[in-house]
């Protein structure tokens, strides 16, 4: 099991993270730009073991003729909740879980973490392909 540095919280590792959780629906639409949004992502930071907040916006064209089901990407982002992942990583591996399962190219992840220590901090993988 990780340990935090300093004080001692225990957290999963990143296996403990469920893509399987991820559900696909066919959509024709595919010129159609899809935004997600939600303040409610959380994971652990392995390093201090305190929790990392943050707002997730995901936007996507469905060239891959499918759509991600809400429901499922819920349950997912639940499964990072006790995950000890750097906020870096964690964007990188949503982007990376998103992508095979939606199969297209124009997939752009950002997260912005809530304030930690004065920090400000938000990630970004990914391009739309129209910017």
């Amino acid at each position: 099991m990780p340990k935090a540095e300093g004080r001692v919280f225990n957290f999963e590792p990143k296996e403990a993270i469920r893509p399987d959780f991820l559900e696909p629906i066919p959509f024709e639409g595919r010129e159609e730009l899809i935004r997600i949004e939600t303040e409610e992502f959380s994971a652990v930071c392995p390093f201090s073991g305190l929790p990392d907040i943050g707002r997730v916006v995901i936007e996507y064209f469905p060239d891959g003729g499918k759509i991600v089901e809400l429901k499922s990407l819920k349950y997912y982002f639940v499964s990072f909740r006790n995950v000890g992942i750097y906020q870096e990583e964690a964007t990188k591996r949503i982007y990376e879980d998103l992508k095979k399962l939606l199969e297209t190219e124009r997939l752009k992840v950002t997260i912005t973490y809530n304030i930690r220590g004065g920090f400000l901090t938000t990630t970004q993988i990914g391009s739309l392909g129209v910017e």
